[in-house]
């Protein structure tokens, strides 16, 4: 019986001090927008599939009748070397940058003219391994991309819309 309350305060003690710390579950911390609607005019691409689905997590639904429009280019991914080392490994700044606008579909007024989304990371890939450093791209570009759509959603949450 006593070990029961041991446990169970140990158990206590820790939920507390994760919460504390700032430790949250995934998608407990969804963002939402203010924007109930949203017309999205871009080409299909993976990014702008990312885009649709964090606007709709984000509770905006995306119709094609919307009062705004979010006009979304295409993506670009570049590499940067960083370092080279001896061993075949080299450190790749990866970086996405997207340009987007948002415009008032009644007067085709922008609210958000010529605006760029820009993220990156740092990966370490292996040129002894081609297939391996291909996946490390793969998944660093669609991370990438995530970022961007949660960045795109910050800034249109700061937006200010009539």
């Amino acid at each position: 019986m006593m070990r029961r309350t041991v446990v169970a305060g140990l158990v206590a003690v820790s939920l507390t001090a994760l919460t504390g710390c700032g430790f949250q579950l995934r998608g407990l911390d969804q963002p939402t927008l203010g924007i109930s609607e949203l017309s999205l005019s871009a080409n299909v691409s993976p990014f702008s599939e990312e885009v649709r689905r964090s606007l709709e997590s984000a509770g905006t639904a995306v119709t094609e009748d919307a009062d705004l429009r979010l006009n979304l280019g295409d993506e670009k991914i570049s590499e940067n070397r960083l370092t080279r080392s001896d061993s075949g490994s080299r450190e790749t700044r990866i970086t996405l940058t997207a340009p987007f606008s948002v415009q008032r579909v009644s007067d085709s007024a922008y609210l958000l003219n010529q605006q760029q989304l820009e993220t990156s990371t740092t990966v370490l890939l292996s040129t002894d391994d081609i297939y391996s450093s291909e996946e490390v791209r793969k998944e660093a570009a669609r991370q990438l991309r995530r970022d961007a759509a949660t960045q795109l959603i910050d800034r249109l949450d700061a937006l200010e819309t009539p």
